[in-house]
């Protein structure tokens, strides 16, 4: 297990003192990259992305291309626009995609009725039945990096990451101090 060094060892050059709360982890005097939750996450993250992209290369999409088809498939999004948040990428991009599945014969467009500013999107048949796989597809590989885990463990994990995520949402990164 990887954990944050407990004690200085030696300040990095050009690096400043700055008080330490009670919730602070990590000094940027004493910081290692192997000890990083982010650097951690971000491995962890790159293992996953090479495993979803061979899982996801017989149904003939990229590691991007499946995100829009699943969000659609679960009723989370039918414009670009909502799509794009969900997935956290701009606008454009996810136009780009689009085009390319819609290529692919596994998205429709239409205008909306209501409002023929808004293009509509929804799955084809075909995409339908693509969407339908994706789900068994990302459980073989979440599964696979929770190889030797027990539930209560990744009950944990979950939790902890759920707060992780809320404790970044009240305060920008470059916000110093505690949290309000």
């Amino acid at each position: 297990m990887v954990s944050p060094p407990s004690s200085p060892s030696r300040p990095r050059a050009g690096a400043s003192p700055r008080k330490k709360d009670a919730s602070s982890f990590y000094d940027g005097r004493t910081y290692a990259t192997d000890s990083s939750y982010g650097y951690l996450l971000r491995r962890l993250y790159a293992s996953m992305q090479r495993h979803f992209e061979k899982r996801m290369q017989p149904l003939d999409l990229t590691a991007m291309q499946w995100g829009p088809l699943l969000l659609m498939a679960e009723g989370r999004g039918n414009t670009a626009a909502e799509l794009a948040r969900g997935m956290d990428i701009d606008t454009g991009a996810m136009t780009r995609m689009l085009d390319r599945l819609q290529a692919k014969g596994l998205v429709a467009r239409a205008r909306s009725a209501s409002d023929r500013r808004v293009v509509q999107l929804e799955l084809t048949p075909e995409g339908l039945k693509v969407a339908s796989q994706i789900p068994h597809q990302l459980a073989d590989v979440l599964n696979l990096h929770l190889r030797d885990f027990k539930a209560d463990e990744l009950h944990l994990l979950m939790g902890f990451l759920q707060r992780m995520i809320a404790n970044g949402a009240m305060r920008g990164p470059d916000e110093s101090g505690p949290a309000p």
